[in-house]
């Protein structure tokens, strides 16, 4: 048996002093696809902000790709963050510099001296999502899916274990939504790790997978009916 990429063990997630979560025992293994679902409010942006350590763990066992949650100190967070990637709803592109620009700028925040293989890597993943012929224009010039692809391939410049998505289609239409899904699916079956908060249930439908559901301060595995044809 693999060890998980990640483990919660009797977890209560608290945003300052108000219980959020309690009891929350998650495993998922390497190369697993999880949606993780629940009405809004129900916790599942400090699910994901646990895990990236935007919140402490005060209460229960947690580790994600190999780093204690519980032992993690401020000057860790960053190594924890480059070994996850996290794509948001908002997309989060800098609009004062080029698509090219703006990986190159992750790249050198995260250690990235050599110009050739920053230009390799971006060229990498930008190849991965379909962008890499829209390297050289702004984000503000890009639709809502090249955006949200161009934050995609963002997250996966430095190799992540496990990829964070927290509502990755919210602010899209259905049919770009399913084209960022696409994406999705393809890293996956490539065996990128992914868990994808939603509250698109059109997407479950027509990809179902492993779901985890937020409700009533609980997180449980859901189990899947499969659509009607």
């Amino acid at each position: 048996m693999s060890t998980p990429i990640l483990s919660l063990q009797d977890v209560a997630v608290y945003q300052r002093d108000t219980l959020i979560l309690s009891q929350v025992n998650v495993s998922i293994n390497q190369g697993e696809f999880v949606y993780l679902i629940g009405k809004t409010g129900t916790g599942k942006s400090s699910f994901m902000k646990t895990l990236y350590a935007d919140i402490p763990l005060k209460e229960g066992q947690g580790e994600i790709v190999g780093m204690n949650l519980n032992t993690l100190k401020e000057k860790q967070i960053p190594t924890l963050r480059r070994k996850l990637g996290v794509v948001f709803q908002d997309f989060k592109l800098l609009n004062d510099r080029t698509i090219k620009k703006n990986l190159e700028f992750v790249l050198k925040a995260t250690g990235w001296k050599d110009s050739s293989k920053m230009d390799s890597k971006i060229d990498e993943v930008l190849s991965k999502v379909g962008m890499q012929s829209k390297h050289f224009k702004y984000p503000y010039q890009l639709s809502g899916g090249e955006q949200q692809r161009v934050a995609i391939a963002r997250a996966l410049l430095n190799d992540p274990e496990l990829i964070l998505a927290d509502e990755p289609t919210g602010n899209l239409d259905p049919q770009t939504s399913m084209e960022v899904m696409e994406v999705l699916q393809e890293l996956n079956s490539n065996g990128h790790t992914i868990l994808m908060a939603t509250h698109d249930y059109t997407l479950l439908l027509k990809y179902p997978s492993k779901t985890l559901k937020c409700d009533g301060q609980k997180v449980f595995e859901v189990v899947q009916k499969q659509a009607h044809r």
